[in-house]
């Protein structure tokens, strides 16, 4: 369910906890509940701001997630085919998030959404969705690069438990803690000392307890997952990364489209990589592969990637 009334959500809840004690583990327990809206009134839904990626502010493919679930709560019978958001301001973790979704278009084999997601009455995030009946039609693609396979690579908590030390205390805890996506780089860099490298990267990312998700949860968890990792891609060549106290780093809007059926309790191929940087500005793009080689997803992002100048 991606939308429900106060009162299933005590229902949901009940089903939280069981998940909680289930072999599913609480941080995606957490992200699905993320996920399941409650309805406010009509074309109008409330998310849980806090939880997922990070504790400082909300991460950028949670509201995202959050308001395609909410658009879709709008929609019947047909899939999202592209998104398309701009990040307005950044999202208070302790706040719960309002989206307020615009039936623009219901038509013969299209739909539109236009969602706002609203945060102590200022906007955070605007987005525009299309849905799209199931056609059949002509079919090419590209195809997915000869890389590693996701086995014996090292998930990302075993990466950062190893380099912990490194971090202070008040910054050690947010650095550990469990994340909701397995992801398992096949190049991982240097967190903090990292060498100039190109801009083309790849890693595998999955989220086992997607199985068993309708159609449109599938769609929110990859929309969640598309924003890991891609604005880096734009680092990569000035060895940056997030940790380096000479940037600031922001996305700055996010596109996504769909192209095939998505069961992201197994393994996808993420590649990225950032044709261009400049102007404070790093363009980057992603598309998604089923390990049977068949492209899922695209993306598209642009990110601030500022030097950071210390205020007097």
């Amino acid at each position: 369910l991606l939308c429900s009334t106060p009162k299933v959500l005590i229902f949901l809840l009940n089903i939280i906890k069981k998940r909680e004690r289930s072999p599913m583990n609480d941080v995606s327990a957490e992200l699905l509940s993320l996920l399941e809206l409650e309805t406010l009134e009509l074309n109008l839904f409330r998310g849980i701001g806090t939880g997922g990626e990070t504790s400082t502010r909300i991460f950028g493919g949670h509201v995202i997630a959050q308001a395609l679930a909410a658009a879709y709560c709008t929609v019947d019978d047909r899939m999202c085919h592209s998104l398309h958001a701009y990040f307005v301001r950044p999202g208070d973790p302790a706040m719960p998030v309002v989206y307020q979704v615009d039936r623009t278009r219901d038509g013969g084999s299209f739909t539109t959404r236009r969602i706002v997601a609203v945060q102590n009455g200022k906007q955070i995030l605007t987005m525009s969705a299309s849905f799209h009946i199931h056609e059949d039609g002509w079919h090419h693609q590209h195809e997915m690069p000869d890389v590693q396979g996701p086995e014996g690579l090292l998930e990302r908590a075993e990466l950062r438990a190893g380099v912990a030390h490194q971090l202070n205390e008040k910054h050690r805890d947010d650095f550990l803690r469990q994340r909701p996506i397995e992801v398992r780089e096949i190049a991982p860099r240097d967190f903090f000392d990292p060498a100039p490298v190109g801009d083309v990267n790849h890693l595998w990312f999955r989220m086992p307890a997607a199985k068993g998700a309708d159609m449109s949860m599938q769609h929110c968890l990859l929309a969640y997952a598309s924003d890991l990792n891609l604005l880096g891609s734009s680092l990569r060549p000035h060895g940056l990364t997030w940790f380096n106290k000479d940037v600031m780093s922001a996305s700055l809007d996010h596109a996504m489209w769909f192209h095939a059926p998505v069961q992201f309790e197994n393994w996808y191929l993420y590649t990225m990589d950032s044709p261009f940087s400049g102007g404070a500005r790093g363009f980057n793009r992603g598309s998604v592969y089923a390990q049977d080689g068949t492209l899922v997803a695209s993306v598209a992002q642009e990110g601030l990637i500022r030097k950071y100048v210390p205020r007097n």
